[in-house]
């Protein structure tokens, strides 16, 4: 099972958990959850006017052993308006754009998609039960 949470952060409301959404999808191969502004294929959908969010931006994809990815995809334009850093324990990395890195086993952190044009952020948390 992958438990997401989400939360829309901006400037105002920084520290805030009013607003947070849930998700979550048993490890069976091929189940998937998305994140993006798109509520008709996205289970967790930001507001619609945060444009540096894609229409469906983040993909977490079960794959056949039972192990989850995520996936920043690839949208509309060439240069992204955001950045996407994936943080477990103390360690943080950047995610590629339309890079794919996997999740921990049994693991928990947090994906972070920053606007780079303004104090806006979607927090993403997730739990993987093993």
């Amino acid at each position: 099972m992958l438990e997401l949470t989400m939360a829309a952060v901006s400037a105002a409301d920084e520290g805030a958990t009013a607003g947070m959404l849930m998700a979550d999808a048993p490890s069976e191969p091929g189940a998937v959850l998305r994140v993006g502004r798109d509520k008709s294929v996205c289970r967790l959908a930001t507001p619609d006017d945060w444009l540096f969010v894609s229409r469906v931006h983040l993909e977490f994809l079960c794959g056949p052993d039972g192990t989850w990815q995520l996936t920043w995809l690839r949208g509309s334009q060439t240069d992204p308006s955001s950045e996407v850093r994936l943080t477990v324990g103390e360690y943080t990395q950047p995610v590629a754009y339309g890079g794919t890195v996997p999740l921990p086993r049994g693991g928990s952190g947090e994906i972070v998609v920053l606007d780079r044009t303004g104090p806006r952020s979607v927090n993403v948390g997730f739990y993987h039960e093993v």
